[in-house]
């Protein structure tokens, strides 16, 4: 079938749930990807920030491998050993002292705000908490993290959502502090907001939220599905801050391709929380996913794929300001690591659309960002050579 033929046929099949662009990938080596009629494009989404390791890596390849021959399913009715090696290696890279594995992002969300309520509900003796989230967030797509998705424009069709969350400013304590009553319990952010902007959060800020959780005993939660596993060059974003959460969210990166996720706790939250019967995932945690986890996390440490994030991101940095200073429609460059986001009066799906046609894959983020989030695994010669495609985009529309 030709590459019409899979895009007419996907359309009368899929749920029309993505504007979709006009190709279809076939396979992938190292940071660049190839679609069905041999072209070849040079990667900086990395699927969403997953695909933390680029493509074709043997020695993740081999792990999943090995794992389908021995065992994919056994339910969380009983113990594998996949996921013992996983949990204690994502344990030992965040710090945390307790993990839940999930299918999703989403849904280390659900189980976020579900363990902050439950661990609210077991110190109070009561329910009705409230949950402070931020505006210009996103969390996913759940009725749960929709709820805690501070744009409207993802609410307000399925709206009733979950009561009792109110918005803040990100980056503004006293509007945070505006917000805080005795109900509340949590505070939820991303430490770098990506689909809302590619939004940092100042070290006074996340620092001042962290002194008021202390003081009131609301948990903090902090959201690294996108920016977290050495995106922004610490493991976890929080990590540059020197503020630890109570709860952490993770997934993306943590299978780089495999669809998992997980919450992770402090002791001191676990023991209020969470116990049999008040959360559960039949799929979530089994063997296959904790090959993946474990692998991916084994090549994170051992080749420092965080530093060369830290490194190439300055690097990148550094040449998408050069853009900036060049081009009038360009009005702002914003990031840590290898998450980067260009502010620009220009509609950034038509950029990225003629970026994409001159073989170069980049996304959007907000209504007006372009998004950088290529593999961790780039070289400043890809960077480059983004760069020289990027402002040959930018020549054209200027």
């Amino acid at each position: 079938m030709n590459k019409t033929g899979y895009i007419e046929e996907a359309e009368k099949d899929l749920l029309h749930t993505y504007n979709r662009y006009q190709i279809v990938l076939e396979k992938g080596e190292g940071v660049k990807l190839y679609d069905t009629d041999g072209k070849e494009y040079l990667d900086f989404a990395a699927g969403i920030a997953v695909c933390a390791l680029g493509y074709s890596n043997d020695e993740y390849k081999n792990a999943l491998k090995e794992q389908v021959d021995l065992l994919l399913h056994t339910s969380n009715l009983y113990y594998n050993a996949p996921i013992v090696k996983a949990a204690e290696s994502v344990k030992r890279i965040s710090k945390m002292d307790r993990v839940f594995f999930t299918n999703s992002g989403t849904e280390a969300i659900e189980g976020a705000i579900k363990a902050a309520k439950k661990y609210a509900f077991t110190r109070d003796g009561f329910a009705g908490h409230e949950v402070i989230a931020m505006n210009s967030s996103f969390h996913g797509r759940s009725i749960g993290a929709l709820s805690v998705t501070g744009n409207a424009h993802y609410r307000e069709p399925f709206e009733p959502l979950m009561p009792g969350v109110k918005f803040a400013d990100f980056n503004n304590l006293d509007s945070v502090k505006a917000q805080i009553t005795d109900k509340t319990c949590a505070i939820i952010m991303e430490t770098v907001q990506g689909e809302g902007g590619i939004h940092p959060a100042t070290k006074e800020f996340l620092q001042g939220v962290r002194e008021l959780c202390d003081e009131k005993d609301i948990l903090l939660i902090l959201d690294e599905i996108q920016c977290g596993m050495g995106r922004t060059g610490s493991m976890f974003a929080w990590q540059a801050y020197g503020v630890k959460p109570d709860i952490m969210t993770v997934a993306k990166a943590l299978g780089c391709g495999v669809p998992v996720g997980a919450f992770l706790m402090t002791e001191k939250v676990a023991k209020k929380s969470l116990v049999p019967g008040d959360h559960g995932t039949t799929y979530g945690g089994n063997p296959f996913v904790g090959a993946a986890v474990a692998k991916v996390i084994e090549i994170f440490e051992r080749d420092h794929i965080e530093d060369n994030a830290k490194v190439v991101g300055e690097y990148l940095a550094k040449r998408l300001d050069e853009v900036k200073d060049k081009y009038s429609f360009v009005t702002d460059r914003r990031g840590m690591g290898l998450i980067q986001g260009l502010e620009i009066t220009k509609k950034p799906g038509e950029v990225s659309t003629k970026c994409l046609e001159k073989g170069l894959i980049v996304i959007t983020a907000g209504s007006n960002v372009l998004r950088f989030v290529p593999p961790l695994v780039i070289t400043k010669d890809d960077v480059d050579e983004m760069i020289n495609i990027l402002t040959s985009v930018f020549d054209e529309i200027a």
